[in-house]
């Protein structure tokens, strides 16, 4: 054998396998970045394909969710109102979040894009980015006011839905502003109102248990101050007229009543008025009657609780806007020509 030559094979030998090697070495190490690459792009593209928000996604949409629906329906009614791609992946998700059961009622804004998974916790997490509802219930307004209010403000509630919770409780939802979710139902709402007057009477309560009168009294007391004068003096001064008129058996002849009879706001009745067959006419039954005509604010239950003692007996708003009052009818009378012809 050559020696020369197969020195020369052996060197073309090496080299080839140090080429082979070095090749398969720069192969090994390009490998992973080549798969993690690709990994990337499946990803990104699985994202965007399944989880991103659609390309019309509605920006400043409102969507309402209601009270008991499933989350297969829930799911449908985002896909299409287009702010999800797929709704069984959505209907994937909240499975794993306990399923339609945790899904918090109510309405979501979804001011910009979001992907599936923000929107799912939102559903169940109640995140609704829908600013609060601000309410103003004004003092002597009935229940019935307040459910048109409601109504106007909170669509979602019906004034029969509102009715049937707030009624039995007129006189005892305070007057007040309120701020309410869009979620808010007609037993929250009630519920936020009975809870304000129970925390704003709190500290009148071992007045009200030395005053001789149960707190259903000054509260039936207060709403028809409340409709009778403006200014705390004479809510005082009035409270302490129909005390008086009770006390001496006389009927409270309180106009203002037959616009809680008549659902109406009037506060002239005429003479077939005055003859109505209502618990609550105090022309022809004695007393208090037998619940509130509104929702009286906390000036009016402190009048009633503290009415100014006098002996007047009658009292008027004249046409200069002014209270007149009088001991007797015929002073009372003589006011009426005065003040009111």
């Amino acid at each position: 054998m050559d020696p020369v030559r197969d020195k020369t094979s052996k060197m073309f030998a090496d080299s080839h396998a140090s080429r082979v090697s070095n090749g398969m070495d720069l192969f090994s190490r390009h490998i992973p970045w080549a798969v993690a690459f690709a990994l990337a792009l499946f990803i990104v593209g699985g994202y965007q394909l399944l989880f991103a928000p659609p390309a019309d996604f509605p920006s400043g949409s409102i969507v309402s969710i209601a009270r008991g629906e499933s989350a297969p329906d829930i799911a449908a009614q985002l896909a299409s109102a287009h702010l999800i791609k797929h709704p069984g992946i959505l209907r994937a998700a909240l499975r794993v979040s306990g399923g339609s059961a945790r899904i918090q009622a109510g309405a979501y804004l979804f001011n910009t894009p979001e992907d599936l998974f923000t929107i799912a916790y939102r559903l169940v997490a109640g995140a609704y980015d829908v600013p609060p509802v601000r309410i103003t219930f004004p003092e002597g307004e009935t229940a019935r006011d307040d459910a048109a209010r409601i109504t106007e403000e909170l669509p979602d509630i019906s004034t029969s839905d509102f009715l049937s919770k707030a009624q039995p409780y007129e006189g005892y939802l305070f007057p007040d502003t309120y701020l309410f979710l869009q979620s808010a139902d007609a037993d929250s709402i009630v519920k936020t109102m009975r809870a304000n007057f129970d925390a704003k009477t709190a500290p009148l309560a071992s007045e009200v248990k030395t005053s001789g009168h149960s707190l259903s009294d000054i509260v039936i007391m207060a709403s028809l101050v409340e409709k009778e004068a403006r200014t705390i003096a004479n809510k005082r001064i009035v409270a302490g007229i129909l005390w008086n008129r009770i006390k001496l058996g006389m009927p409270l002849q309180v106009d203002a009543v037959f616009g809680y009879i008549y659902e109406r706001d009037t506060y002239s009745p005429s003479f077939a008025d005055l003859k109505v067959d209502s618990p609550y006419n105090t022309y022809t039954h004695k007393g208090l009657p037998p619940g509130p005509i509104g929702n009286p604010g906390l000036e009016s239950i402190d009048a009633a609780l503290h009415p100014t003692k006098t002996d007047y007996l009658y009292y008027l708003t004249g046409k200069d806007n002014l209270m007149h009052y009088a001991t007797t009818y015929a002073g009372h009378q003589a006011n009426r020509r005065k003040y009111l012809n």
